[in-house]
């Protein structure tokens, strides 16, 4: 990100982080652990990425996700969950993780109604108060009133037992994560120090027993040890997250949309430096440590973890797959055709079509994202009937 193209008020929000951030550096004796330093850029109360209020989602934002293409990605989401909402009746509830926009929401919503199977509660569990509000505005105008009334945020998830659906699209990549390195033979863990300037630099510090332990249990899957040398991310609190993210559900389904790879893929000894990233108006910066708070910071999903994590947590495993396998595998032809069919506008057509391939071609979103689900009480395993990748977990 060139510091010409940042305007001044952004400049001045980005010193104010920093400023917080060297501070909490300077109390920690030196260094913070990176996750530190990826939640205060990301999270800090009205100074983080996503706490405070430039706009992140779409062509003006920083990122495209799946929904802000238009309606396809909500309504194969729809389709594959309504049949476990029916499953648990009336007073089914449905909880999004992180309502980005609230484009989501608004799709999935109208999608619901058409098949007659609104849940009882829509639930959005977004921390960022400027979100919420955000999304307030759109789905007021978006929904009518007796949808909209179905309509709740939450700043923690659900304490009291309810049954349903938890939904999570982008988020798992955006979870403050450890990174580790293999030196001398002997796990590290990355820390975030300040240089002669007041700028921030990369240092290893001994890793504690939770992450050396899980660096060790993922390296005794892998064919090979770790090399000297070899850095990455790893989230060990994953398991904790899921439990927490979801409360009090008893029965349902958690369905989990992110980018990543299996474990084996994911940790290949060429990718020695990770996959942390930073975004920044559609351009992919290894940069993480410029202008804070004016950049997303984002790691690809072990979704090997993500299978343990959902099953550790009383779960069973529906299904793995690609996201262009799971939305046709759950009627992506079907929605695209009944689009098609109210338009008459050959720009309009072209955009609609333009949509479907982003979602499903190899070389955009088709592969490199994938979906992952569980449940227990129900049956989920039919959203997943196309293109299964769990023989790579």
């Amino acid at each position: 990100m060139s510091e010409s193209h940042i305007d001044p008020d952004a400049r001045a929000h980005s010193e104010r982080l920093q400023a917080l951030i060297r501070s909490e550096i300077q109390s920690a004796g030196g260094a913070i652990p990176f996750w530190r330093f990826m939640e205060l850029a990301l999270y800090a109360p009205g100074l983080g990425y996503y706490s405070a209020g430039a706009t992140k989602f779409g062509a003006a934002g920083d990122f495209i996700t799946a929904p802000e293409l238009g309606p396809l990605f909500a309504e194969c989401v729809a389709e594959a969950v309504v049949p476990v909402l029916q499953q648990l009746g009336p007073q089914a509830h449905f909880v999004e993780v992180g309502g980005g926009s609230g484009r989501f929401a608004g799709d999935a919503i109208t999608r619901m109604a058409q098949m007659d199977a609104l849940p009882a509660r829509y639930s959005i569990l977004e921390p960022s108060a400027d979100l919420r509000e955000r999304q307030g505005e759109y789905l007021r105008q978006r929904l009518d009133a007796s949808q909209f009334r179905r309509v709740h945020w939450l700043e923690r998830p659900p304490q009291d037992e309810w049954h349903g659906v938890l939904f999570a699209n982008e988020v798992i990549d955006a979870l403050p994560t450890p990174r580790f390195a293999i030196v001398d033979g002997e796990v590290m863990e990355e820390h975030v120090a300040l240089d002669g300037d007041g700028g921030f630099k990369r240092v290893d510090r001994p890793a504690d027993a939770l992450l050396s332990a899980a660096v060790r249990h993922v390296e005794r899957q892998l064919p090979q040890p770790f090399a000297e040398g070899y850095r990455s991310e790893l989230l060990p609190q994953l398991p904790y997250w899921i439990q927490a993210v979801i409360g009090g559900l008893r029965n349902g389904a958690m369905l989990f949309v992110d980018y990543g790879f299996a474990r084996s893929e994911y940790y290949l000894p060429q990718r020695n430096d990770g996959t942390l990233r930073a975004f920044h108006r559609h351009t992919v910066s290894g940069n993480v440590f410029a202008n804070p708070g004016l950049q997303d910071l984002t790691a690809s999903v072990d979704f090997t973890a993500l299978a343990e994590a959902g099953t550790g947590a009383g779960f069973e495993f529906s299904g793995y797959c690609s996201q262009a396998a799971f939305l046709i595998g759950n009627k992506l032809d079907e929605r695209l055709a009944a689009h098609e069919a109210g338009l008459e506008d050959e720009a309009a057509l072209y955009a609609l079509r333009q949509q479907a391939k982003q979602l499903t071609l190899p070389a955009a979103m088709g592969e490199g994202f994938q979906a992952m689900g569980f449940a227990r009480g129900v049956d989920f395993e039919h959203a997943f009937l196309a293109g299964d990748l769990s023989h790579r977990l």
